[in-house]
């Protein structure tokens, strides 16, 4: 059996206090498993967002842990949260936080930059075999 790529234990987030706190998250616990496809799906201000930030160290959890890849990322400090989110987490924004010059798969790929990951390696690693080119929009205006 293999170690789950993702294991979260008690997560618990709350926002404010006294009697204005919202308790986002209570009591979170699941695994996942290498090579597993998850959908977190939910009601408007269910917590999705906010699992979602935890998990990928965006947002820190009032009590429990997290451990991704190995790695428990409720101990790192912020540059091991850095370079967590640089090496092993991304995330692709459904409204913003694109570049627009760029394609999707450029886009993706653009933390491998920042890693300084080898060209020969990112073009193994990119999302799609099409070059560049055939794959750009042009930008919004």
């Amino acid at each position: 059996m293999t170690n789950p790529i993702v294991s979260v234990r008690g997560i618990q987030r709350t926002f404010g206090s006294g009697t204005t706190a919202v308790h986002a998250l209570r009591d979170i616990s699941f695994d996942i498993e290498p090579g597993t496809m998850v959908a977190l799906v939910g009601r408007s201000g269910s917590g999705k967002t906010t699992l979602l930030n935890v998990i990928g160290g965006l947002d820190r959890a009032d009590g429990g842990t997290v451990v991704v890849d190995g790695d428990d990322i409720t101990a790192l400090d912020e540059d091991g949260l850095s370079q967590l989110r640089r090496d092993k987490v991304s995330y692709v924004f459904q409204t913003f936080g694109l570049i627009p010059v760029l394609s999707a798969a450029e886009n993706v790929g653009a933390p491998l930059r920042l890693a300084r990951t080898p060209a020969a390696e990112r073009e193994k690693r990119s999302p799609t075999s099409r070059p560049a080119s055939s794959t750009r929009r042009p930008a919004a205006r």
